[in-house]
């Protein structure tokens, strides 16, 4: 201790904790509030989803003049500009919850078709040829329902298993291993 009427000391260091003390009584339920308001009418959420929708709008409206994304019926097809070989495409649009580009009609073949020539390289296709030789699926197993074979095409029977696209929007049948555009759709 210093001199009565001396200046005060630095405070001293805190002690350790002490033991966690039991659980108290629980006290009483209190009174259920007003009903709130549905997230369908309440302004304020309404007004977020409006100006979400109106960024995502921009956003796709930059990556179509960007020829990244093209939009057709209720689908979106997108690139990331990267050639991979059919196994790659497929893991790359699966990991970005999409699929490999599969046309089901001319107007989306011709939306795949300015991707394609955006970049001036082909693309693989979501189609395979299916244990029968010559005979083409949809990933998911169904028969083919639209084609746009490029003239005497399929030809690599039972030795090109998948299909792309050229430059032109004509398909052929290819070997997996090739490197290819990679076209998701959404």
């Amino acid at each position: 201790m210093g001199p009565p009427g001396g200046n005060q000391g630095p405070p001293g260091k805190d002690g350790l904790p002490g033991p966690i003390g039991p659980t108290g009584v629980q006290g009483i339920k209190g009174e259920m509030g007003p009903p709130g308001i549905p997230a369908s009418l309440d302004p304020e959420v309404l007004s977020q989803l409006e100006n979400i929708n109106n960024r995502i709008t921009k956003l796709e409206g930059v990556l179509i003049l960007q020829g990244k994304i093209q939009q057709v019926n209720n689908k979106i097809l997108a690139t990331n500009g990267k050639e991979v070989d059919f196994e790659a495409s497929k893991t790359t649009c699966k990991d970005v919850s999409g699929r490999i580009a599969t046309p089901m009609n001319k107007e989306e073949n011709d939306a795949l078709l300015k991707i394609v020539k955006e970049f001036n390289r082909y693309a693989y296709l979501g189609i395979r040829e299916g244990p029968t030789p010559g005979e083409f699926y949809y990933l998911d197993g169904n028969h083919l329902h639209y084609t746009y074979w490029y003239k005497n095409k399929p030809a690599g029977i039972g030795k090109e298993n998948c299909v792309e696209m050229y430059t032109d929007g004509t398909w052929n049948d290819r070997a997996c291993n090739q490197y290819r555009l990679t076209v998701c759709e959404f």
